[in-house]
């Protein structure tokens, strides 16, 4: 659109499978989008667990302009100190606030200003500052600082993240749930004029359990034992969404993405 932005935003990217998924495809679906923006979950990318610097610069040199996180962003040390270097790697704001890294950012393109705010929920997640309050204290701070804020809720609660969309109704231009990666069916607008779908999905090998091999996520709910899970090496699909945005701040249509990069 001409007269408008547009935002592809991304679910966790799955190790090596996601990785390779995102490199491959993403700069068609750049030309096929038209887009102006993009936005990653990159938590898992490292093997499954955390991401590293060096990821972190692959992922952003494909095009990618914030990676967001969230409860396993801590699992790679060597990242502590990336988090405080550069301010387009999220971790959740409602963390304390005297942990690495910051949980909003602005990034600018054809002369529109973006805010991308990372929240992580609190059932059955950590005892965290609560995400309603702390996504009130970021849009008061940035008000007059951007042209439009997108959110990624990484919680494991569908409740949870459509309260919170329901709260942030017309406040943000979209509310995007990660974490649970399984992509949901629900991308709509809601009255006040925000775009919210409960899971973008995860980018990552097709055939696994929620990017896992299936095999020993089957034997750990047989034996019920804590065995290993690894990511399982197929081929990877790339799900998330498009959010188009007018030049007036207005959300304009939010679309799914599913895409099978060199299949």
């Amino acid at each position: 659109m001409a007269d408008a932005v547009t935002i592809l935003i991304f679910g966790d990217l799955i190790g090596q499978p996601g990785c390779r998924a995102l490199f491959v495809g993403l700069k068609g679906l750049i030309r096929k989008h038209n887009a102006d923006f993009v936005v990653v979950n990159g938590e898992n990318a490292a093997a499954g667990f955390g991401l590293t610097p060096e990821l972190a610069d692959q992922i952003f040199a494909t095009g990618v302009d914030v990676i967001t996180s969230g409860n396993h962003i801590w699992q790679k040390k060597e990242i502590y100190k990336y988090l405080d270097k550069t301010e387009r790697v999220l971790r959740p704001a409602n963390y304390p606030p005297d942990v690495p890294g910051k949980g909003c950012c602005v990034v600018t393109k054809r002369d529109f200003r973006l805010c991308v705010v990372n929240l992580q929920g609190l059932v059955d997640m950590y005892n965290l500052s609560s995400p309603f309050d702390t996504a009130l204290s970021i849009l008061r701070s940035q008000k007059g600082q951007c042209d439009g804020t997108v959110v990624d809720f990484h919680a494991e609660s569908t409740a949870e993240k459509e309260a919170l969309a329901i709260y942030l109704d017309g406040k943000v231009n979209a509310v995007v749930g990660t974490h649970t990666h399984v992509q949901t069916a629900d991308e709509r607008i809601l009255p006040g004029g925000t775009a919210y779908i409960t899971d973008l999905g995860m980018s990552g090998p097709t055939g696994s359990v929620i990017g896992v091999d299936p095999e020993a996520s089957i034997r750990r709910n047989l034996s019920q034992m804590p065995l290993k899970m690894e990511v399982l090496e197929m081929p990877g699909v790339i799900r998330g969404v498009s959010v188009d945005i007018s030049r007036e701040g207005k959300t304009l249509g939010i679309k799914r993405i599913e895409e099978y990069p060199g299949f």
